[in-house]
């Protein structure tokens, strides 16, 4: 796609699948195509999927298709193969991606560059969406009073980010190593902790062992084992639960526990309000350590633009483990609290039972 101001040119494959001669004349398009459908295209292209594109786009996926729709017949060509359950890109579609991707991220740093000569600065960040919903969004204020002059854009998009893609400034990853090639921060480690709603924490306590039994598990699609590694920490045998309810995020993992749904495994670092507000008990003063940790990243290059230096401090101020404040305590005796030990030691017969049967 080049050419003068106005003018579009959209190279079309020949039948065998390779570009045309060089010296081959190029269509010329009257009227181009709207950059937002451009940059819908290549968002549905990258993701084989019109639903995830409209997610980022903040728009139905009905929306992106018509856009889509639209755009092949501006450019006489079809771009994606519609299958049932699937999304294809044609030929043409591959060779647009490839050319007009680039094209965009380089408008984009060109646009960054000019905002930062004019003193203002833009800062693209890549953040895992619970990190974001629960840590990050709610201190956001303090960051943008403190630094007036730098724009964010956040991008949470992937519930697991584990490398730090080109185009963004700095990335929080979730990995269960250290992220190569990049300057990195270790924030904190992620671990679970059990939790329920508050008007089933007594009931909860009061059936000890029994409780999966009469609650229903609520359980992440990505950590399918979570609960069985639980129960060999706490000393139990696998939970044989009345019902299980397995959700796709965090975020319906919590909102199902908090609306009394069942007990979930819940990252006790990023639950600290929910837990202080009294939207979740945590049940048993036990962690289950996983393997992952947050790290902060970047580009080494990148660590020495102001705006990088100054949200990485930051971070590292409120974000990181030490300064996370509002971390729950296993609910105590007094004040209509449990006295969770008591839950604790209510397995104990259970235990010296197995043992003794060993």
């Amino acid at each position: 796609m080049s050419g003068p101001a106005g003018a579009w040119k959209l190279q079309i494959l020949e039948p065998n699948g390779l570009p045309p001669p060089h010296d081959a004349p190029l269509m010329r398009l009257l009227r181009p195509p709207h950059s937002k459908s451009l940059r819908a295209f290549c968002l549905a292209a990258r993701h084989r999927s019109f639903k995830t594109a409209a997610d980022e786009l903040f728009l139905t996926p009905s929306a992106v298709s018509h856009q889509m729709k639209e755009l092949e017949d501006a450019l006489g060509v079809r771009l994606f193969e519609r299958k049932t359950r699937a999304l294809e890109l044609t030929a043409a579609g591959h060779a647009l991606l490839e050319e007009v991707g680039p094209l965009l991220e380089a408008i984009d740093r060109s646009l960054a560059r000019i905002a930062r000569r004019n003193r203002r600065s833009v800062l693209r960040l890549l953040l895992p969406p619970f990190f974001a919903s629960e840590l990050f969004v709610p201190r956001i204020a303090g960051f943008c009073e403190a630094h007036p002059h730098i724009d964010i854009q956040v991008d949470t998009h992937d519930p697991r980010p584990s490398a730090h893609p080109p185009g963004v400034d700095v990335s929080v990853l979730l990995s269960d190593t250290v992220p190569q090639g990049l300057k990195t921060w270790r924030l904190f480690s992620l671990s679970l902790v059990a939790a329920c709603a508050r008007e089933h924490a007594a009931a909860a306590a009061r059936l000890g062992s029994n409780v999966f039994r009469e609650m229903s598990l609520i359980v992440h699609r990505s950590r399918p084992s979570a609960w069985s590694s639980w129960a060999r920490e706490v000393g139990l045998e696998e939970p044989e639960p009345r019902s299980v309810i397995e959700l796709d995020t965090m975020l319906a993992v919590v909102r199902a526990a908090e609306r009394g749904a069942g007990i979930a495994l819940v990252p006790e670092a990023l639950c600290g309000a929910r837990f202080q507000s009294g939207l979740l008990v945590r049940l048993f003063p036990v962690e289950l350590a996983t393997l992952d940790t947050y790290f902060l990243a970047a580009r080494t290059k990148d660590t020495e633009r102001p705006e990088v230096a100054a949200f990485s401090r930051w971070m590292l101020d409120h974000c990181a483990r030490p300064s996370i404040i509002g971390q729950s305590e296993p609910a105590c005796t007094g004040s209509g609290q449990l006295d969770i030990q008591t839950t604790v030691t209510d397995f104990a017969p259970a235990r010296r039972a197995s043992a003794a049967e060993r």
